[in-house]
């Protein structure tokens, strides 16, 4: 179980969170959409530290770090149990896909690097790049780099993952196969917090959908309800957006 309570972000004279309330089920596929700068990715970047929350407590199963009081060794045990899949790949330009997989296992977790190596492996052939284990991020598509972000992720074994906008730094031909690797994950019933601009996607893939303004939390439900029956004008407004103006369409299935 993931608990947030009151968690609150300023840059300067800017608030970023303003007191965020979130509870999120083990296994269960929370993904959270709204307008750009409403405070999505600082939100899941305050989740494990990337970004130090003001104000505000985080639970992860049995452990609760309160921001104002954070330990550099309760922060480290926040990421360990969280995997971070970011807009950007973050890959390490000097490691092969291989490396940068076996890099987490080994100094995030711990891992021999035997073990970790063989782990590394058993995920390249999961996500479909075994035979890329030797490239350098370099030589591998958007696309590509991206699957070897969530396959890192997926190494971990977090009870957490997260996930900022992963396919938005993607050229459109490399969107399908990541998300295509996403909803495999969501099969898994991994714990999963997504941000993502995707819409058809949240329709599939989501358990509950969240829509932030502002911010805040201005609506949340199940798919269904969301697209087809929001409540709050605010969400009505983005949804039309989004959809060019017209009702969304109720989802055709789930992942």
């Amino acid at each position: 179980m993931i608990s947030v309570r009151g968690l609150t972000k300023r840059f300067g004279d800017t608030t970023v969170l303003d007191g965020i309330d979130l509870d999120v089920r083990e296994g269960e596929r929370v993904v959270i959409v709204g307008p750009s700068g409403t405070g999505k990715s600082t939100l899941l970047r305050c989740l494990n530290f990337l970004d130090r929350p003001d104000a505000g407590t985080i639970t992860i199963g049995d452990l609760t770090v309160e921001a104002g009081r954070a330990t550099p060794a309760q922060v480290l045990a926040l990421r360990r149990r969280t995997a971070f899949v970011f807009q950007n790949y973050a890959l390490f330009a000097n490691r092969t896909a291989l490396g940068n997989i076996t890099e987490a296992l080994v100094h995030v977790q711990g891992r021999p690097k035997a073990e970790a190596r063989a782990r590394a492996e058993a995920i390249l052939r999961e996500i479909g790049l075994a035979d890329r284990a030797g490239s350098y991020p370099a030589a591998l598509s958007g696309g590509q780099q991206q699957r070897v972000g969530i396959g890192r992720a997926m190494a971990l074994e977090a009870e957490l993952m997260l996930f900022d906008e992963p396919t938005s730094a993607l050229d459109p031909e490399w969107v399908g196969e990541v998300l295509d690797l996403m909803r495999r994950v969501a099969r898994q019933r991994r714990t999963m917090l997504i941000v993502t601009h995707e819409m058809q996607f949240a329709r599939e893939i989501a358990d509950r959908v969240i829509f932030m303004e502002g911010g805040r939390i201005v609506e949340e439900a199940p798919p269904e309800r969301f697209f087809a029956a929001p409540q709050d004008p605010r969400t009505r407004r983005f949804l039309a957006r989004v959809s060019g103006g017209g009702s969304p369409a109720r989802p055709a299935g789930r992942a």
